[in-house]
This record gives structure tokens, sequence and C-alpha cells, in this order.
């Protein structure tokens, strides 16, 4: 019996996580390479790209979802829909790390499954004067045989690299890679602070 993995050709990507610590801004600047420091609420909004590998069509969507609490049954279905995960800190907001161990054990218990493709992102990495949370306790306290990456989405500091790990670990092709795309939305500059829902690109990797 073949060992063998198929690559999928169409993986949702799902970031979970307390309110104001960044998952917007992590999307934003990875599909637009913009910043917008004014904290606007989210309830759920899907983005759509689209990259041609050898010839064949490979979809990732990325579900940008609410830090609020209010909204437990669409969280679920979040879970259930996605096939990877980033759960998102802020590293000035110990409140949001222990929420992010709370999300994990949902997620354990959604999918049923004992190594969920996570990965913890500690963003907001350029408040080092205010920081709550090190990075040292944090891979102490997640040993979870999760990745972990801290971010600065202000700063544009290993936002890829989260991308680039959850697409891995969703079992996407192993030669697409968002570094190959240009991955800015064609969005004329007046829209540029609220993306449109299901906004979906297309783009050729090499």
């Amino acid at each position: 019996m073949s060992l063998v993995v198929k690559e999928k050709n169409h993986v949702r990507l799902v970031f979970l996580g307390a309110a104001n610590v960044g998952k917007t801004a992590l999307i934003r600047r990875f599909l637009m390479d913009t910043f917008e420091p004014k904290h606007r609420r989210t309830v759920e909004e899907l983005h759509s790209k689209e990259y041609e590998v050898s010839g064949a069509t490979v979809k990732v969507e990325i579900l940008d979802t609410s830090g609020s609490y209010s909204f437990p049954a669409m969280r679920k279905l979040s879970i259930q829909n996605s096939d990877a995960f980033a759960l998102v800190y802020a590293v000035d907001d110990a409140e949001s790390f222990e929420s992010v161990k709370s999300l994990r054990e949902e997620i354990l218990e959604v999918k049923e499954d004992k190594f969920p493709p996570i990965v913890v992102v500690g963003n907001k990495a350029e408040s080092s004067s205010e920081r709550q949370v090190p990075a040292e306790d944090a891979l102490v306290e997640l040993d979870w045989n999760s990745r972990f990456v801290e971010t600065s989405a202000k700063d544009n500091e290993n936002v890829l690299e989260v991308f680039r790990e959850l697409l891995q670990q969703a079992n996407l092709p192993s030669r697409l890679s968002p570094a190959l795309c240009k991955r800015r939305e064609t969005l004329p500059k007046e829209q540029a602070l609220r993306p449109p829902m299901n906004k979906t690109n297309s783009c050729s990797v090499c």
C-alpha cells in the first residue's frame, strides 16, 4: 500500500485569536503588503487566491475570523471547514496568549485530531518594551509539536514565513511558495482600507 500523500488543489487557512492581536493585519500584509494601524473589528472575511503550478490551478482560501467569543457556532464551523490553523496572540497581551491555548483545545475537539496542522503566531513583535509574553516562555508552555513564529505585521517581519508554514502543513504542492508570486491584490487605492469578501487573485508560479 502506498504511503504517498496526495497533494491538494484547494485549501483553506483560518486565522484564530483574541480581538486586536493583528489577525487582519497579518492577512492584509501578506495579500496587499499594507498595514493599517487602526483596529477594525472583524466578524468574518474570506479571501481567495489562485496559483498556477505546473499547469494546474491551486486555490488558497484565507479565513479571517472574529476575535469575539460571541460567535461560538461560527467559530466551530470555521474550524470544521479549514485545513490549517494560525493561532495568533499579541506578545504585549498575556490574556491573548491564554486564548490561544483554549482555541487549540477547541480545534482538537472539533477536528478529532491529536496533531492538527497549527502554526502559533506571536504578533506585534515590535512592541518589545511592552512585551508580556517572552518567546522562551511561549516555547516552553506551548509544547504542542506545532510551529511557532514571532511576527510583526507592522514591520513586515516573518509574515511570509507564517503562510509558507501553513501551506506546507496543509500539504499543498511543494513548488507553491508565496515568495514566488506578486501577492498584492489589484484594488483601487480608495478601497484599500477594506478588502472585499471573497476577493480572488490569480498568479503563476515559476
